[in-house]
């Protein structure tokens, strides 16, 4: 049930409309919301869902400091930092919190200051500066990523521990961009369970539970196919504060995030085996597609949250309990961001089936959807950008399974043409993972 409160202006920043369904909620709970996107292409979305800007220092004067602007994504923190410091009520990251993603080499150095295990990590200017380093270094795999906002459609995983792949995949780069595809990350390869761990930080110490993630990057069921920025999501909250996967290694950041004053929601991504919780990045922003499943487990109303978080205070956070999926809905170009028309489904209409319930919207989370009301009065709900970034699904039940199968039933409510998504998440986490995890004393 949305809860409609007394009216706040909330500045909405959105670099590439990740969580903008977060803004379009709160309008939901009555506050007055004006969205700004940096990126233009993106600008059509959410429209009639939520008012819009194209300047949003211009709306400084409008939001006052009684209001509350939030920032979901990096490249603010130093703006941040300053709006700060003038009195506003700013939700987001902080210079240094943008720098924990943007550079993961320097971002392993601050782990490994406070005590957290990582993994070798370099950083390199060019495809033929990290052709050469592979060369040097071939026993071993090697996991090649891009920093911050940089696309992940480069991303690999190497396969082979003389890394006759990675190397093939750095030639076939080099062939296709030469030296142009910026700066590069590789990152030898660990072996055992992925999960992360999260938690909103207001500047001085945690706010709300903390939060157990496993991300799904790959397109295709099985986890085959290329890496995306991720397909879907099994998470669900622990109130333990001795919970043991956040014990060693979130938790150990506290003193660093309350330094840089960090407020907003940051992840550490590990890979967990025998040995211990291996940092692989962090995340320190509002990610997607997690954030719809925070909307589905959270009872308090996200402008009080957020406005607590923002305002360095304590928030007694009402959630559910259970595990939670979430699943992205998507069309073509996705994974590749191209605006060839012949493969854009730019104007494709969204169509619902006529069993679909007003309650099942609540599980309904929009990206790149717009709508018109038509003459007859008739909602058009349509495919906005080129991107494919359509929508997200999420439910909650006591088992993985059971919430599964309750975001089924919506999605098969829903259509669009050429449509796709993945309806494995959390298969094999719930087949193998768990058990796995269990057996390392990370999961009660």
């Amino acid at each position: 049930m949305i809860l409609y409160l007394d009216s706040m202006r909330v500045l909405f920043v959105s670099y590439e409309l990740v969580a903008a369904n977060l803004a379009y909620l709160l309008v939901k709970e009555g506050c007055d919301v004006k969205l700004f996107c940096e990126t233009k292409q993106l600008r059509s979305s959410f429209r009639n869902f939520v008012s819009q800007t194209t300047n949003w220092k211009r709306e400084l004067e409008w939001v006052g400091k009684d209001g509350l602007i939030v920032f979901d994504d990096i490249g603010y923190g130093k703006i941040q930092d300053s709006l700060r410091n003038q009195g506003y009520s700013v939700f987001g990251g902080s210079e240094l919190g943008d720098k924990l993603e943007e550079d993961r080499q320097w971002a392993q150095e601050i782990l490994n200051e406070f005590g957290l295990k990582t993994l070798p990590t370099f950083n390199f200017k060019n495809i033929e500066a990290v052709i050469n380093f592979v060369n040097k270094h071939r026993n071993g795999s090697w996991v090649i990523k891009q920093n911050g906002l940089a696309s992940k459609d480069i991303n690999y995983v190497g396969h082979f521990k003389d890394n006759r792949d990675v190397i093939s995949v750095l030639n076939h780069y080099k062939n296709s961009f030469g030296n142009n595809l910026g700066a590069i990350t590789l990152q030898k390869r660990a072996y055992g369970i992925e999960i992360g761990v999260g938690r909103y930080f207001n500047g001085n110490d945690w706010v709300g539970p903390i939060e157990i993630n496993v991300e799904h990057k790959k397109l295709f069921p099985g986890d085959l196919g290329p890496s995306t920025s991720e397909m879907g999501t099994v998470a669900w909250y622990d109130e333990n504060e001795e919970n043991k996967l956040f014990q060693e290694t979130l938790a150990k950041l506290k003193p660093f995030l309350k330094k840089i004053d960090f407020r907003g929601d940051i992840d550490i991504n590990c890979i967990v085996n025998e040995k211990g919780a291996y940092v692989l990045e962090i995340t320190p922003r509002l990610g997607s597609p997690i954030i719809h499943l925070h909307s589905e487990i959270h009872i308090s109303p996200w402008n009080k949250f957020l406005k607590a978080v923002a305002d360095k205070k304590s928030f007694g956070l009402k959630w559910k309990k259970g595990k939670g999926i979430v699943v992205l809905v998507s069309v073509p170009p996705f994974p590749y961001s191209t605006r060839m028309k012949w493969v854009s489904s730019l104007g494709l209409e969204v169509f619902y089936h006529p069993s679909i319930l007003k309650n099942d919207f609540r599980h309904v989370h929009f990206e790149g959807i717009s709508m018109e009301i038509l003459r007859n009065g008739y909602k058009r709900y349509y495919v906005s950008d080129h991107p494919g970034y359509i929508l997200y699904v999420t439910a909650l039940s006591s088992t993985i399974s059971a919430a599964r199968l309750k975001a089924k039933k919506i999605l098969d409510k829903i259509h669009i043409p050429k449509m796709f998504y993945r309806n494995d998440i959390g298969i094999d986490f719930e087949k193998e993972g768990m058990k796995k995890l269990k057996n390392w004393g990370y999961l009660q």
